[in-house]
């Protein structure tokens, strides 16, 4: 190696683009290195030098090039250049910043990132981008939750069939990767959210579909969400009530607090159900809203479930750190909640199916049952009415027989009944409730068959007792033997009138509200307006509408003094 001082000459590649003046002055004192544009990124020969010296018409190139380096290097992505062998040739500041390393010049690309795993989609960006005149993407990985997003451009030198070098540029995109796939995991927790398998619907109760859907929604709300305590409740249509559906992490007191879906007075979870808005609380100890809820908990987070602009309930969640929530976490939780929402309803509209099944298997027993239990009534009173006096024991047996016959429809409504599905204070109902009708005792005396067959069919579906007789002095055996609380009377009977029937119950029981039929108004026996006369409150003509049978019993029942 040459003791003589050294130079570095910047911008001439050749010896005649020296000044012959300066060359005889300087050759034989100093060894001179030289180095052009045309070479870069190649760093320039280590060492030291006594100067530089710029130099010729490719200096002002250099000079730029110079300029554009101090540029890269306060980008905020990292960018190298990269040789066919993967060695970093040159990188700006940033990229060993990302990368946690000091001096990256000659090290391999994948080693300075620590041997990442490349997730794509280039699966091999610089050899793609080395053998086309484009650039190539793909993502690197390391551990669970860094990546980085690397875009490779070939740098091609004139002349040359193939690039050199490639230019790269990476990018810290951990937070959007995980915002994407807590997006797709939430998506995902909503297709499972309301996945039921067949043998699910047919082996499954109301009350365990209700509890599976329950361990999914804790599972999620760890495992994707990330949250630890969770609380939702369900409003009661009837009572504004919010019904708690499930909690995990709250205080005992926490879940037994009485909550109304109201703005005011009822806490933060109150005024969501009351508004739809989200509540986020970043501080619980300077919130005047926030209700203690998990044991020290310094911030809350609460969103509404919301189906089709219907609230049905919130769902909270609890951090034990001050600003424990994110605006993303708001964002997270709105999206699975709508998930939670539709599981919800998919797993109600479930149930009201099954009660569909079950209501309509109810009125099928019941419709069948109508005419054999009438008829066992009729014949059964009409025994016992004529057997007053005998055995004692045999009348006995003939008033168990009357009693157990009576029990038989009222057996079969509580066993429909106790078939309602119940989603946490949800009951569903399938029809509209007319609460003075259940469970009063109506008699139909008319001789058209279809006639008591339909009366058993639209007051029994609202909870109605309904027997029936064929004629009047059947109704007659009848009152005597049981308690109604209202009798329907046709007027036109095959043993005597409407009227002479309506006297005749009025003096077995004075008090017993009577309804009279007619069809078309046609009553030549002037039953309606004698039976008026003598104290008759209620009038149906056939054929009548549902709605007008319904409010006279109610009418009629209502206005009755008799005990059950």
């Amino acid at each position: 190696m040459s003791e003589l001082p050294r130079i570095l000459l910047l911008g001439a590649d050749a010896p005649n683009a020296w000044p012959p003046e300066l060359q005889s002055t300087l050759e034989p004192q100093f060894e001179v290195v030289r180095w052009s544009p045309e070479d870069w990124p190649e760093t320039p020969p280590p060492g030291d030098f006594r100067c530089v010296v710029l130099c010729g018409q490719p200096s002002q190139t250099l000079t730029d090039l110079w300029q554009w380096e101090g540029v890269l290097k306060h980008l905020p992505q990292g960018v190298a250049v990269i040789d066919t062998e993967y060695r970093i040739r040159w990188c700006n500041e940033r990229l060993s910043a990302l990368t946690g390393r000091g001096d990256l010049v000659g090290k391999n690309f994948y080693e300075a990132f620590g041997a990442p795993e490349i997730v794509g989609p280039d699966f091999s960006p610089f050899h793609a981008s080395s053998g086309v005149d484009d650039t190539c993407t793909t993502t690197l990985r390391l551990g669970e939750k860094t990546y980085f997003e690397v875009v490779a451009a070939p740098v091609y030198v004139e002349g040359e069939p193939f690039p050199r070098f490639a230019v790269v540029t990476v990018r810290d995109v951990s937070s959007e990767m995980i915002v994407r796939q807590k997006l797709k995991a939430i998506y995902q927790a909503g297709l499972e959210l309301g996945e039921l398998s067949a043998e699910d619907l047919v082996e499954l109760s109301v009350e365990q579909r209700i509890e599976l859907l329950k361990q999914k929604i804790i599972h999620f709300t760890k495992d994707v969400l990330e949250f630890e305590t969770v609380e939702i409740r369900l409003v009661d249509k009837r009572t504004n009530e919010l019904e708690p559906l499930l909690h995990v992490g709250m205080s005992e007191e926490a879940a037994r607090r009485k909550l109304f879906a109201e703005e005011h007075g009822n806490g933060v979870t109150g005024y969501v159900a009351a508004t739809g808005k989200s509540y986020l609380c970043p501080d619980t100890s300077h919130d005047p809203r926030y209700l203690p809820g998990a044991p020290n908990a310094r911030s809350s987070l609460t969103v509404p479930l919301i189906l089709h602009d219907e609230i049905l309930g919130t769902f909270n969640v609890e951090s034990a750190q001050v600003n424990g929530f994110t605006y993303h976490d708001q964002q997270f939780l709105e999206l699975f909640c709508r998930e939670v929402a539709i599981a919800l309803n998919t797993l109600e509209l479930l149930n009201v199916e099954k009660m569909t099944a079950a209501t309509a298997s109810t009125d099928l027993i019941l419709r069948e049952l109508a005419q054999p239990v009438d008829e066992i009534l009729n014949d059964t009173a009409w025994i016992l009415d004529r057997y007053i006096g005998h055995d004692p024991a045999v009348a006995e047996r003939l008033q168990r027989i009357l009693k157990h016959t009576r029990s038989v429809r009222q057996l079969v409504h509580r066993v429909g009944e106790r078939m309602t599905p119940i989603l946490g204070s949800q009951m569903v109902t399938l029809r509209p409730q007319r609460p003075k009708l259940r469970q009063k005792r109506v008699l139909v005396v008319d001789h058209d068959e279809a006639v008591r067959i339909a009366a058993h069919e639209l007051l029994g579906r609202f909870g109605c007792d309904v027997e029936t007789a064929h004629h009047g002095e059947e109704a007659l055996l009848m009152v005597r033997s049981f308690h109604y609380d209202v009798v329907i009377l046709d007027i036109r009977l095959p043993d005597m009138t409407g009227y002479d029937c309506f006297v005749k119950i009025r003096e077995i029981r004075d008090k017993l509200p009577v309804i009279l039929m007619t069809g078309f108004g046609y009553d030549p026996s002037h039953s309606i307006v004698k039976a008026r006369q003598a104290g008759l409150k209620s009038v149906l003509y056939k054929p009548f509408r549902l709605d007008q049978l319904l409010k006279e019993v109610e009418n009629a029942v209502s206005a009755s003094g008799e005990s059950a």
